[in-house]
């Protein structure tokens, strides 16, 4: 039986600040395969780790990333937000996050969050980055800008990707493939159709994001490749019960 993969989509997103270290560090905590999170791009250039074109939402401050440099976010509290508990929680640098997951060879998927700003030299800094951290073999990099994968795999033509996309796209695999993407990661009410024949189109298929019980046993119990889940000891409790049933 095929193991359907575990990501913590932003970390452990749903009782942690997401995209921070402590939610990174909850994530290593579990017996789950990898890590899910955003990256964009600072006014000096430099690569952070938060989902949003703006710091509105997740921190104290206003502004776009891109127009807010490295010390200016560094001075911002990324915990408050959600919790006092985690007051003064910082927007981590992705240097930051690979130094804390190397040890556990977790697969992190990085997500290219440039398809709003497009960042000029973000795929190059993260490639940068991740080869300067011996990871390149434990990552996917991701991206709903499949020009910028594409671009990617231009640089690094090994390298795992996935195509993301919302809709219920015809014959996606073969885009995917068109695209040179290893695989796809679709939004989770359109990958229920596309579990059916990914075993005929040997592409791996990733969904997000995957919250509920019943979603989450759909998935497993129909072995999709991986689901990126906010609630990721949740869904390895779903997944244990079902290996101990045997899958019946």
């Amino acid at each position: 039986m095929k193991l359907t993969s575990i990501f913590a989509h932003r970390g452990s997103k749903g009782n942690r600040p997401e995209n921070t270290l402590a939610a990174f560090r909850e994530a290593l905590s579990l017996e789950i395969e990898g890590i899910e999170l955003d990256v964009h791009m600072t006014k000096d250039k430099q690569l952070v780790v938060i989902h949003d074109e703006t710091v509105d939402r997740t921190t104290n401050g206003k502004g776009f990333v891109k127009d807010l440099t490295l010390d200016e976010i560094k001075e911002l509290d990324a915990g408050t937000w959600f919790s006092k508990e985690y007051e003064g929680e910082k927007i981590p640098t992705l240097s930051e996050v690979l130094e804390l997951v190397k040890p556990s060879n977790f697969t992190l998927n990085i997500e290219l969050k440039n398809d709003v700003f497009l960042y000029e030299g973000i795929e190059e800094a993260v490639l940068k980055e991740v080869e300067s951290y011996s990871y390149i073999d434990n990552v996917i990099l991701s991206s709903f800008n499949h020009y910028s994968i594409r671009k990617c795999l231009d640089l690094y033509p090994t390298l795992e990707t996935g195509v993301l996309f919302m809709e219920g796209l015809y014959k996606p695999w073969e885009y995917a493939k068109y695209v040179g993407a290893t695989s796809i990661h679709v939004y989770e009410p359109a990958a229920a159709y596309y579990v059916q024949m990914q075993e005929a189109n040997s592409i791996p298929i990733r969904t997000f994001t995957v919250n509920k019980d019943e979603s989450i046993e759909f998935f497993i119990r129909n072995h999709i490749d991986a689901i990126f889940t906010d609630y990721p000891e949740k869904a390895l409790g779903i997944r244990s019960q079902i290996e101990r049933e045997g899958n019946k």
